[in-house]
């Protein structure tokens, strides 16, 4: 499809200040490397890098220990920016460079999302595991073909669910509710809100049919921390609705949707949107409620509208306080994990089929969305 030059310049002038904020429990490992003096733990690559999640996924990788080899993009102007941001990493002309290098364990990619399932599927084919930024997966027909070729190659198929993964306060309310800090988990509430930035933004990122629609794209960030958060392993969806309610001009979007969710282990109520306005020093408020027996914990991830600043803020209230902590300091252990589930065939840092069944409801609830129109 054709592509937006001007929007590309806006996205690569602001890739590295995108990637900053980006950068913003489980079983022991066998084997782990830590050090910044050691020697790399894997090689990874990097094919297609069309939204600037990659510099986050790259970043969180090389702290647990990848070396970044090579890349490619068909793109000049965003390889340029990624070369310039990873001077020692090799461009190469095609893909099938990286996917053919029996020396390379691992690819990232952030591709037009239509594109990042059958691109996993090419790297699992070629004996590689693969992390892809989310929605990792599209349609449910994307999501059969995955699940087989990852159970016949036994690869890492792994989506980058960033607003858990690589958000300290997210990676700490995991921390108190594992032990016990709120007794059991009943319901989470995950909201994600977005800014818009029409103008910054590529021709596919207003056509559904190359994003998969608001909720397979936002909304599977929050049904992989209802499925963490409550322990759920199976779930249905209540009710979805979707829309495009404010922007006409782009009658191939939505705007806004919101999801009803049962687990076997808890409930969820889901809300995304593209309405953080302008006045906000922040991308998106982007909260989650987590409500137990004994308590519950509110999590402010972007910015604190009473004033604090920065983000990764935590509300803890149980029966013994109520306490504010600033999880800043908090370590990101997804990356160091992730490299040893590569070396070590393990699967510490996300359960396979956690995974897919994030992705799979959020598939779901789109497709069974109702669809949300407001006259006003």
């Amino acid at each position: 499809m054709a592509y937006n030059l001007l929007n590309r310049r806006r996205f690569i002038k602001n890739s590295s200040i995108t990637a900053t904020g980006l950068a913003l429990l489980s079983t022991a490992p066998q084997k782990s490397r830590t050090s910044s003096n050691a020697e790399p733990a894997i090689r990874f690559s990097v094919i297609n890098i069309n939204h600037s999640h990659i510099y986050g996924m790259v970043d969180a990788v090389t702290r647990g220990g990848g070396q970044l080899i090579s890349f490619y993009a068909k793109e000049p102007d965003l390889a340029s920016a990624f070369a310039k941001k990873y001077p020692n990493a090799k461009q190469v002309q095609h893909k099938k460079e990286i996917l053919e290098d029996k020396s390379i364990q691992l690819v990232l990619s952030s591709g037009i999302p239509v594109e990042r399932a059958p691109l996993g599927v090419e790297v699992m084919k070629h004996g590689k595991d693969y992390l892809v930024d989310k929605p990792g997966i599209i349609t449910l027909e994307q999501l059969a073909e995955v699940r087989r070729v990852q159970k016949e190659s036994k690869r890492i198929y792994a989506i980058m669910y960033s607003e858990r993964l690589e958000n300290k306060a997210t990676v700490k309310a995991g921390e108190l509710v594992k032990a016990g800090a709120i007794g059991n988990v009943i319901q989470t509430i995950g909201m994600g809100p977005h800014r818009m930035n029409p103008q910054s933004r590529p021709a596919w990122f207003f056509d559904k049919k190359y994003y998969g629609g608001i909720i397979t794209d936002i909304g599977s960030h929050q049904f992989d921390q209802f499925l963490f958060f409550t322990g759920s392993t199976r779930a249905d969806i209540v009710a979805s609705q979707a829309g495009n309610v404010h922007y006409p001009q782009y009658p191939a979007f939505e705007d806004f949707g919101d999801v009803m969710v049962k687990g076997n282990n808890g409930t969820g109520y889901i809300r995304v949107d593209w309405f953080t306005p302008d006045g906000l020093k922040s991308w998106g408020d982007g909260r989650l409620t987590i409500l137990g027996t004994d308590g519950y914990i509110e999590l402010r991830k972007n910015i604190d509208i009473a004033g604090r600043e920065g983000g990764n803020h935590l509300f803890l209230v149980n029966s013994k306080e109520t306490r504010y902590m600033d999880c800043n300091k908090e370590p990101l252990p997804f990356g160091e994990q992730f490299v040893n589930d590569v070396i070590n065939r393990t699967e510490t840092a996300m359960n396979q089929e956690h995974c897919f069944l994030a992705t799979e409801l959020s598939l779901i609830a789109q497709k069974m969305a109702t669809r949300l129109d407001l006259k006003k």
